[in-house]
């Protein structure tokens, strides 16, 4: 860990009742990574992103964000960060301009900035057409966009998404996957959270590996792959589906040569780094 570091986790800890959420998770991710945070349901994930993000108390551990103690000053950390969240959170009887300026009055803005920035945003995010529309007018990927536009409003160094692209066709997620990598080549941390695991390979400089509050791998897309191997083949058989994973391409042909069974080769992928490190599926 280091000065440089825009996300500081130390030793977190956090527990609901019997349950504990958090179990000693410890990270740091340099300023302008893309971090990928990566777990099934009840991993902890979100419990993370609540702390980083004000709405949740911590048991034990540190957190800072931008260098600043998120205990000791919670207010100055809040405004390091802007949070997408996963659940669509909009007024939908508003403008689409009317929320760009509520969210920049809740952090001073003033009005000539507001509208400056208000501008500016909608068209990064392809909606400057749609300024004066009701946000219930819009899809459910445009309203997407307008939430990653929102965050961004009062200019935070470190942008949290959590699912944002959940439940969206295929090809408005990879239209968002574009826009969150320019908000990155811009110089902004982004924390993410995310399902869609081919999502996290795509978009990620690095990926921790999260289950039952504890990381259980951490590095990049690249090498948490090669920790399987290089490549795979899946064979279905009355035990259900098999996979084994090779070094080489090589290797695997020779495998599949050596059988009788009908078996598909393919390269290996994050998912299943994530399901031989894990024994677990995200989900």
């Amino acid at each position: 860990m280091s000065a440089g570091d825009a996300i500081v986790i130390e030793d977190l800890r956090k527990a609901y009742g019997g349950v504990q959420a958090l179990d000693g998770v410890s990270l740091a991710v340099p300023a302008g990574e893309l971090f990928a945070y990566l777990g099934p349901n009840g991993a902890g994930k979100s419990t993370t992103i609540r702390i980083l993000t004000g709405l949740t108390r911590f048991d034990s551990g540190r957190a800072a964000l931008g260098g600043v103690d998120i205990a000791r000053d919670p207010l100055a950390a809040k405004r390091q960060c802007g949070v997408v969240m996963q659940h669509v959170n909009l007024d939908g009887d508003l403008s689409l301009a009317e929320n760009m300026d509520i969210h920049g009055r809740l952090f001073g803005m003033s009005a000539a900035e507001r509208a400056a920035r208000t501008e500016e945003l909608l068209a990064v995010v392809d909606l400057a057409d749609r300024a004066k529309r009701l946000v219930n007018t819009l899809s459910g990927g445009m309203k997407r966009r307008l939430m990653i536009a929102r965050a961004l409003m009062h200019r935070p160094s470190i942008l949290f998404l959590d699912e944002p692209t959940v439940g969206l066709d295929a090809d408005i997620r990879r239209r968002i996957w574009g826009l969150i990598k320019q908000i990155q080549k811009q110089g902004t941390t982004v924390f993410l959270t995310t399902h869609y695991i081919e999502e996290a390979e795509f978009l990620a400089d690095r990926v921790a590996f999260l289950d039952s509050g504890k990381i259980r791998a951490l590095d990049t897309p690249q090498a948490l792959i090669a920790r399987v191997g290089g490549w795979a083949f899946d064979r279905l058989g009355p035990e259900g589906m098999v996979t084994r994973y090779f070094a080489d391409r090589e290797a695997a042909q020779a495998a599949i040569a050596a059988s009788e069974d009908a078996m598909t080769l393919r390269r290996a992928n994050l998912e299943d780094a994530f399901l031989t490190l894990t024994g677990k599926a995200v989900r």
